[in-house]
């Protein structure tokens, strides 16, 4: 009996040690790895609307869009006015006037991560999955450029984070956490799509998409891969992931050297 006594107090010991080292390795205040491939989670039934790079103010929506929260020449850089009249557009999802600079399949989320072009906003460092990984300048956006994955019906599509909206450029909890868009106009709109976008995906506005952030390495190839300047499809050196893995390489390296210069 004693024997039996003292197995479970050995066995609720080690019991009890475990689970105080898992949760040493899951605070917070644990170091991680940088580049470590996460899986950013979906964002499930969410409606969309559709805009436009050069779309004119109206009562129910008074921005404009020539201009985005992070290029004040959005319209004049993307190389005009991205015609959202189907008859105006090709069936290579681009509009028929002109060959687009930058990629026509973009997107706009309801957050800025910037106050000016001196400061982030407070929290930007805390909630952006990708912030630490690409140690971004101050003031220097992190989000624009961003791919997303959409999904509506039976369509996949990919696309850039490039402007702010609909209607709220703070609601990081959504964007980046578990809460729903904290917008209630146009039945709590939570994205904004392209007439690209739209097309591809046979879509009308207000319906539901799902969607998530995802990593352009996993981005496949598409419709969405041969226009635009911000495009790493078109412009490699557009791909903040791989500038930031070479920089953080070339950090490891110099801790290298450094290491061995000590020792030697």
């Amino acid at each position: 009996m004693q024997r039996r006594i003292s197995s479970i107090i050995i066995l609720v010991l080690c019991t009890l040690t475990s689970v105080a080292s898992a949760q040493r390795l899951s605070s917070p205040t644990a170091p991680q790895d940088p580049f470590k491939k996460q899986a950013y989670p979906w964002k499930q039934n969410i409606t969309a609307t559709v805009f436009w790079i050069g779309e004119k103010p109206t009562p129910r929506n008074p921005t404009p869009n020539h201009a985005s929260s992070w290029d004040t020449k959005w319209q004049v850089n993307f190389g005009g006015y991205d015609n959202p009249n189907p008859a105006a557009r090709t069936y290579g999802f681009r509009p028929k006037a002109f060959r687009p600079k930058q990629n026509p399949f973009y997107v706009a989320l309801p957050y800025n991560d910037k106050i000016n072009w001196r400061r982030h906003k407070p929290e930007a460092s805390k909630v952006i999955p990708w912030f630490r990984k690409y140690q971004p300048k101050p003031g220097k956006t992190v989000c624009k450029g961003r791919w997303l994955q959409i999904v509506h019906g039976r369509k996949v599509c990919y696309a850039q984070w490039e402007d702010c909206g609909p209607f709220c450029t703070d609601d990081y909890k959504y964007v980046f956490g578990s809460s729903r868009p904290k917008n209630s106009k146009n039945n709590a709109a939570g994205i904004d799509l392209s007439p690209a976008v739209r097309d591809y995906l046979g879509f009308k506005s207000g319906a539901k998409v799902h969607w998530r952030f995802i990593d352009f390495e996993n981005v496949p190839k598409g419709a969405w891969s041969k226009y635009g300047t911000n495009n790493p499809f078109v412009n490699p050196a557009m791909d903040a992931d791989l500038i930031a893995k070479r920089r953080y390489m070339e950090y490891l390296r110099q801790q290298r050297d450094r290491s061995r210069g000590k020792n030697s």
